[in-house]
């Protein structure tokens, strides 16, 4: 028995074996729970101030707008700088945006409109951050362990939703929300010291042209030209867009559907956080099988599912068991659709292939805040997920009527 614990361990968490990946993983330990903290407390500051769903969605626009128009060219930009530069820049910026958060709660001078211009900057540091920090895994761990990589990075952003909003809700209960962006400055610390010591050779493009419309082309282009990129693309663009608003749905699911306070909130988002962590071990423990394209299929199909039976009850505990499958789905389709990416494009263009992963994470978040926001504005918090889980199944079926060969090769080699 305890070989097999083990052998677990030793499959489960063999990237750590890399004092490089080892100082990473570390760091954004204490900085992802920070921004959690943050996140919370922002997002239920943002509706108890407002009391509207609506301007939480915008709040979420707000974010992820620069994702929606910079990401591509954020991708010409990792693949010819130092990334381990600009993930310390990024890292910075963060650290300055959580400072000023802190400084206006403060002081008391905080307005909606201030949230939405950090929450704007916010996104305009994370546009480049993401797909630095994507692209950086294999500089990391080498090719064969990227996978794994990939997550068990998922099992500390994923804890830290565990932790974080549980935190952030003890912390706006008895010290107010100045307190949780105070700790989400300090946490910025630790990562930026750990990436400082990592120690890579990187490879950048010796060749760097001004005019990045030519690179971004040609990085299309050769998504264009694999199908198993070409499906995956499909899909993350419908599961992302109207799947993935958990953080617009839930304070408004937990007031007005389940007749929750702070207290329900954070329990949701911790519990979508255990789900995530558990699908995350479970993703890092079968990374040496390599990676199995038909839980992309499974886990958006399931993902859809799960939305639209949040309208059978109203019950606390079912929802919230709804909640964290929901959590357990969105990170077995985002961990497979990430290692689809990595394992299929090479060196050269890296960058550009994750930047779109990253376009499509997280640039596609203002399409679905906004819808969601507005139709829980019209038709109350018990909408969101219908309206997302219905269009989701939905426009997946049209993808897989586009994508059916390549999808049915994926199930061929399982038989």
């Amino acid at each position: 028995m305890f070989q097999k614990a083990a052998n677990f361990f030793k499959t489960t968490f063999r990237s750590l074996k890399y004092r490089n990946f080892r100082l990473f993983w570390f760091g954004q330990c204490i900085s992802l729970t920070g921004t959690w903290v943050q996140q919370t407390a922002q997002t239920w500051l943002v509706y108890s101030v407002t009391n509207s769903p609506f301007k939480v969605g915008l709040v979420g626009v707000a974010q992820f707008l620069p994702m929606l128009f910079l990401s591509l060219f954020a991708g010409v930009v990792v693949d010819h700088f130092s990334k381990k530069k600009l993930l310390v820049l990024t890292q910075a910026l963060f650290l300055a945006q959580a400072v000023a958060m802190t400084l206006l709660t403060y002081t008391h001078i905080i307005q909606y409109w201030h949230i939405l211009l950090l929450s704007f900057l916010f996104g305009v540091t994370q546009t480049l951050d993401m797909p630095a920090r994507q692209s950086f895994f294999i500089d990391l761990v080498g090719p064969e362990n990227v996978t794994n990589a990939i997550s068990l990075n998922s099992t500390i952003v994923n804890l830290a939703r565990i932790i974080g909003p549980a935190l952030s809700g003890v912390l706006m209960m008895k010290l107010g929300a100045t307190a949780c962006f105070l700790i989400n400055s300090v946490s910025y610390i630790p990562v930026i010291i750990g990436i400082m010591m990592i120690r890579v050779n990187e490879k950048q493009s010796v060749t760097y042209s001004r005019n990045m419309l030519p690179e971004i082309s040609d990085g299309m282009r050769y998504i264009k030209k694999d199908k198993t990129l070409v499906a995956d693309v499909l899909m993350m663009t419908v599961v992302c867009t109207f799947a993935l608003n958990n953080d617009v749905i839930i304070p408004v699911f937990a007031h007005e559907y389940l007749g929750r306070g702070i207290d329900g909130y954070s329990s949701l988002l911790a519990a979508a956080g255990v789900g995530a962590f558990s699908a995350a071990i479970l993703m890092a423990y079968r990374s040496s099988k390599g990676v199995n394209k038909r839980l992309l299929v499974i886990s958006s199909v399931a993902i859809g599912l799960l939305q639209v039976s949040t309208g059978i009850t109203n019950k606390y505990i079912f929802n919230l068991i709804v909640v964290a499958l929901i959590g357990f789905c969105n990170l077995i389709f985002l961990n497979t659709a990430n290692s689809i990416f990595q394992t299929n494009s090479s060196n050269e263009y890296r960058g550009r292939v994750m930047s779109v992963y990253s376009f499509l994470n997280l640039g596609s978040t203002p399409i679905g805040n906004f819808l969601a926001g507005a139709v829980m504005e019209r038709t109350g918090g018990d909408s969101g997920y219908l309206f997302c889980g219905w269009t989701t199944l939905i426009l997946l079926a049209v993808v897989f009527l586009i994508t059916r060969r390549e999808i049915s090769k994926w199930f061929r080699k399982a038989l």
